[in-house]
């Protein structure tokens, strides 16, 4: 199954939005109970997203609030619902309570966002718990956790042990975090692009504009396809044989990625 690069969020408190979101041609949408929903709507958040989650057949992401608040309860049995396909936990930071209770006995498939000092010291164990499907960076709550500046060079290195630590314990590449200003599509562009570069499955999105942005993202180029198609047909020429292609050689790293190519180009 091909891995989802766009996700979309969509607030708890816009049931109107919901069916628009499944429909912007995100890979995977996410409806946000957390930080999208202020603390007197909370409620009528859950409950106009189990009625809608009653009424659809498209599985969703849900983002619940935190145990160490007092909708969490309420939240983690909306969790049972059919609808619900992946939980997407808020600054997760340890193999504790809240996770396994999130997992629950069904394996349910979560979606740690690391957002915090010590959720990111954590990631390790958490990618290694068989529950999580990939690691999420929350890179806003991140930067003000630990008093960083900027977004793009300034927080590379977490990205990047997040790939790390993701490929070692072999789950999904990990999402990268939210461009904030929706009105800058070069922006969006430009972040999703970098993030594909260095390693990040997918990104998040907070307008369905954003959406085709980031899925153009992470799809190769015809010059990069055109290379791909050269390469495996001269591999295949060769028989086994040593080739080159454009003056370099094809040895097995060079095929592998000429593989990866051709098959996101299939998505």
């Amino acid at each position: 199954m091909a891995i989802a690069r766009a996700y979309l969020f969509v607030p708890g408190t816009r049931p109107d939005r919901f069916d628009k979101a499944l429909a912007s041609g995100a890979d995977a949408v996410i409806v946000d109970l957390e930080d999208a929903v202020a603390p007197d709507q909370k409620d009528a958040a859950r409950a106009a997203v189990a009625e809608w989650l009653a009424s659809t057949s498209r599985p969703v992401v849900l983002r619940i609030n935190g145990m160490d608040t007092p909708w969490y309860v309420d939240d983690l049995a909306l969790c049972a619902s059919p609808g619900v396909a992946r939980v997407m936990l808020p600054k997760a930071e340890s193999l504790g309570e809240e996770l396994l209770a999130v997992c629950g006995p069904e394996g349910r498939r979560i979606l740690p966002l690391i957002e915090t000092a010590r959720g990111f010291e954590q990631m390790p164990a958490l990618a290694a718990s068989g529950c999580v499907e990939r690691l999420v960076f929350g890179n806003l709550d991140f930067g003000v956790d630990l008093g960083i500046e900027g977004d793009a060079e300034a927080l590379q290195y977490f990205r990047s042990k997040m790939v790390l630590v993701s490929r070692l314990e072999g789950i999904q590449p990990p999402l990268d975090g939210v461009t904030a200003d929706i009105r800058n599509e070069a922006l969006v562009s430009e972040d999703a692009r970098r993030a594909r570069r260095t390693g990040m499955g997918g990104k998040l999105c907070i307008h369905p504009a954003q959406v085709p942005l980031v899925l153009a993202a992470w799809q190769p180029t015809e010059a990069e396809v055109d290379w791909a198609r050269r390469v495996l047909d001269a591999f295949a020429q060769a028989r086994g044989g040593a080739v080159a292609v454009d003056g370099r050689m094809v040895d097995r790293p060079v095929i592998l990625r000429a593989e990866r190519i051709i098959q996101d180009a299939r998505r």
